[in-house]
Order: structure tokens, then C-alpha cells, then sequence
């Protein structure tokens, strides 16, 4: 136990582990109590097929949240100890596996599928194993009585809380929020000149290809955007410019976004929200009552992070951009 107080709460799934390993253990010695001749790991198949009537892999896999491939391997090894008789269903009997019948848009499997049922043998062992089970629920719940916490109620919410959100979406809005704190949102200067170019220059090309509009931009970013009243920012990593965004100044008095670009070697660090809130917060400074921008539907992160920043769907003048197929704007005042 000393190990999992050094670790602490990061070493979760390595001690639920133990503990289902020592239950797992214990079981076996039950079995062995009853002498019953049964694998612990075979329960839930075997418990799930008690009510005698006849079920799929696919139902029964469904049904105890095990995978196919589990299931079947289970089903082979109580087969063998003649717990379990198998069968093929008749063309009758396949099932729609995908597709949305409401479209009429169903796919069968092709396959006749097989049926498992418990055996004589299995039957039998399942009425043998009624003593046991009661013995076995009374001792968990006098168990459980004995603790300050009840497990069985921790496990079903900590199940919510996992289908809700995996841990590895908890893991990786975590290490956004770290990776965060690293980055600083700067005006521009003349020496990040080359890199406000080259972020953006390195996004345009690689989804679709250089402008004449971008190069104005790009080329001359004093000229073209600060002169007229716009503001670039620079995304510094660790002091390394890794992201750039401007706000062009517009004659109706609002501004648009433009000139948004990350670099993949920085993607996951929340850069992109952390320049597109910088600027509508200048914006709005600045008493600009909307923020325009012009995009593409191929960018669905870059979309997403639009709605998310408040952006919503518009129809405005044609722009002179190809790769423009969607105008979204921002209310500000």
C-alpha cells in the first residue's frame, strides 16, 4: 500500500486493478467452497444466459459491456467444459447491425449467426450455485456496511462521470490548462515580421494555396493592417512565437479577423482561443461594434473555435479570397 500513498490518485486504474485482481483471487476460492467448476471471469456469460433463453454474442456482449472478441473467447472455453451448446440461427434470424431503419438504409449480417443457450450441464450448475450466490451478496453487503463508503454506488457514478467524459478528454484539458499558463499573447513587433509570414503562410499552403490578398497582408503587415488602425497579436511559446491573429480595421467601424494562424507544433495548447479572446477584447476596447470574418468549412477546428468565441453564420459581400465559402460575424455592442 505504501507504493499507491506515493503515487497517489494518478495510479488509479493500477489499484482498481489490484483490487479486481484480488477479487478475482477470492472468487476462484468460492468456487473452489462450492465446488463448482467455474471460472470467475465466465460469470457474467453464464449469468446473463440463466433466464434459459437463447442469445446472440453480439447481445450478450452488449448486454455485460464486454467486447465481441471477449465474449466469443468465453463462450469457446464454457463450450469446452460443456456448460454452454451453441447453434446457428437460420437466414431468419440476422439483425440489423447499422444503418438508420427510419431511411430504410439497413445492413444485415451476412453470416448466420450464432446462438448460445446453457446446457443440461449448465442448468444444472446454475441451480447448484443459488446458495452461493445468496452467501455471496450477503457477505459483500455486511462488507459494505463496515466501510465509510459504499463502492457499488462509487463505481456507477465514477461509470456516469467516464461515459460523460473519458479520462483521457480530463488528461488532455489538463495539460491545455499547463501548457497554458506558457504562453503569452503579445502585440506585434517588426522583429516578428518573418514569423507572423510564415505561421500564416505555412496554414494557407497547407490547406489551400497563397493569395494575392495574403501576400499584401503578409508582405507588408505596417501597410496593410497597422496603418489603418489594426492590431496584430503574437502567440509566444515558451518565448517562441508559435501563433499569430490580427483584426483589420473596416470602414463600416468594426473589424474583421484575419490572419489567424497556429503552428501544428503547438495544437492542443488552447492557443487559438487565447488569440481569437485577445482580439475581440481590443475589439471591444476599441468600440467596434462587430467582428467580421471570413473562412472556410474544411477548418473545423478553426469553425468551432468561431462559435465557441460567440461567431455566428452571415451572408456579406463577396470577398476576395477563392477559399472563402463562409462569413460569420460577432456582435460586440
Amino acid at each position: 500500500m505504501d507504493f499507491y500513498e506515493k503515487t497517489g490518485k494518478m495510479a488509479l486504474g493500477s489499484r482498481l486493478r489490484r483490487l479486481s485482481e484480488q477479487m478475482t483471487e477470492q472468487a476462484a476460492s468460492i468456487y473452489d467452497l462450492y465446488q463448482v467448476d467455474l471460472q470467475p471471469k465466465w460469470f457474467p456469460v453464464f449469468y446473463a444466459l440463466s433466464g434459459g433463453e437463447e442469445k446472440s454474442i453480439t447481445d450478450i456482449a452488449r448486454e455485460i459491456g464486454h467486447t465481441h472478441p471477449s465474449v466469443c473467447q468465453i463462450v469457446r472455453e464454457m463450450a469446452a467444459k460443456g456448460y454452454i451448446v451453441e447453434k446457428k440461427g437460420g437466414q431468419g434470424d440476422r439483425e440489423q447491425t447499422d444503418g438508420d431503419s427510419t431511411q430504410g438504409n439497413k445492413r444485415a449480417v451476412d453470416g448466420r449467426k450464432n446462438f448460445v443457450t446453457l446446457s443440461d450441464t449448465g442448468r444444472a450448475t446454475m441451480e447448484k450455485m443459488e446458495a452461493q450466490l445468496n452467501d455471496v451478496t450477503l457477505a459483500i453487503e455486511k462488507a459494505m456496511k463496515e466501510t465509510q463508503y459504499d463502492l457499488w454506488k462509487a463505481i456507477a457514478e465514477w461509470e456516469f462521470l467516464l461515459e460523460q467524459k473519458s479520462l483521457l478528454r480530463r488528461v488532455q484539458e489538463e495539460k491545455k490548462l499547463r501548457e497554458s499558463d506558457d504562453v503569452q499573447i503579445v502585440d506585434f513587433e517588426p522583429r516578428y515580421a518573418k514569423a507572423f509570414h510564415d505561421l500564416n503562410e505555412e496554414w494557407i499552403s497547407t490547406w489551400f494555396k497563397m493569395e494575392e490578398e495574403d501576400y499584401h497582408a503578409l508582405d507588408h503587415p505596417k501597410e496593410h493592417i497597422l496603418d489603418g488602425g489594426g492590431y496584430i497579436f503574437i502567440a509566444l511559446y515558451k518565448g517562441e512565437p508559435v501563433g499569430t491573429c490580427a483584426i483589420i480595421k473596416m470602414k463600416d467601424g468594426g473589424f474583421e479577423l484575419a490572419k489567424m494562424g497556429v503552428s501544428p507544433r503547438a495544437k492542443g495548447k488552447g492557443i487559438g482561443w487565447l488569440l481569437g479572446r485577445a482580439c475581440v477584447e481590443k475589439a471591444r476596447t476599441l468600440g467596434a461594434h462587430r467582428l467580421y470574418l471570413e473562412s472556410n468549412t474544411r477548418l473545423k477546428p478553426a469553425i468551432s473555435l468561431y462559435h465557441k468565441l460567440g461567431f455566428s453564420k452571415i451572408t456579406g459581400p463577396p470577398s476576395p479570397y477563392e477559399r472563402c465559402n463562409i462569413q460569420m460575424e460577432l456582435i460586440l455592442n
